[in-house]
């Protein structure tokens, strides 16, 4: 049971950056898959979920920039993120909750440069 990230990286403000998140061992069709953020010295934010019929919810300093996406066949989510901004930095975390529980990913980091 777990949960993958990857995509992370360096990037000027201005740039696109598509984090993905392979799970396995859960029943991710019928979970709420989202992604977190935790910069440093701040508390971890939610910046969006997906719901398993494909509904969506973004934090309000994302709306517009970042979307959320899942591939149920494939088991993976994905966040695909423009316009990146300095204060996008931070750590992303994958988050998968259902019947199972609440289980997190590792973790990816993205660092917006100005």
């Amino acid at each position: 049971v777990q949960l993958q990230a990857s995509g992370g990286g360096s990037v000027q403000a201005g740039g696109s950056l598509r984090l993905s998140c392979a799970a396995s061992g859960i029943r991710f069709s019928v979970n709420v898959m989202s992604w977190y953020r935790q910069a440093p010295g701040k508390q971890r934010e939610l910046v969006a979920l997906i719901t398993s019929g494909g509904g969506t919810n973004y934090a309000g300093s994302v709306k517009g920039r970042f979307t959320i996406s899942r591939d149920n066949g494939a088991e993976m989510v994905y966040l695909q993120m423009s316009s990146l901004k300095p204060e996008d930095t931070a750590v992303y975390y994958c988050n998968s909750k259902g019947l199972g529980g609440n289980l997190w990913g590792q973790g990816t980091q993205v660092t917006v440069s100005s």
